[in-house]
């Protein structure tokens, strides 16, 4: 596979992100239940192009994620947080996830942030081995926060420096 190509999201991208979105769907990653068609647009007003880089792999869309800073608060600009990472199957295994991280950061140290959190499900092993092998640590464990596939699951809070 030629080396993925990282780049801001389009407006024109919103039906293949939804449909990346609903291909990737599993209770390892997602609390919402599965969207079933016909599917909302994928951009809204909370979800907007620019909050989005896409990995690009020939023309095709191999996955996206979306950072945006935690709250409105002026007290807390200087961090992003990561709200959604997603692969399609057929570009897993390739680094798409690691390029897009990477991305993310630098995109975010440009924009004057210091600091990088996320929220991962406690079952989500390949997640959370590939943001600590990204520099996140666990800060702390919300333990049995969602009730998903009949078992209750830990939300992970995870964070890093951006710090060069």
């Amino acid at each position: 596979m030629p080396e993925p190509h990282i780049r801001a999201a389009l407006p024109s991208d919103d039906g293949a992100l939804s449909r990346l979105d609903h291909d990737t769907w599993s209770f390892l990653h997602a609390v919402a239940p599965r969207q079933e068609p016909p599917f909302e647009p994928f951009f809204d007003a909370r979800h907007r192009p620019d909050d989005y880089l896409i990995a690009e792999v020939d023309g095709r869309i191999a996955g996206y994620l979306r950072t945006v800073p935690p709250t409105p608060l002026a007290c807390n600009a200087h961090v992003r947080q990561i709200q959604g990472l997603a692969v399609h199957e057929w570009a897993r295994g390739r680094g798409v996830a690691r390029l897009l991280l990477r991305a993310a950061m630098e995109r975010a140290r440009a924009e004057g942030a210091v600091r990088m959190t996320l929220r991962v499900l406690g079952h989500n092993k390949p997640a959370r081995a590939l943001y600590e092998s990204a520099g996140f640590v666990v800060e702390g464990v919300l333990p049995g926060e969602f009730f998903l596939d009949r078992q209750y699951v830990d939300d992970v809070l995870m964070g890093r420096s951006l710090d060069v």
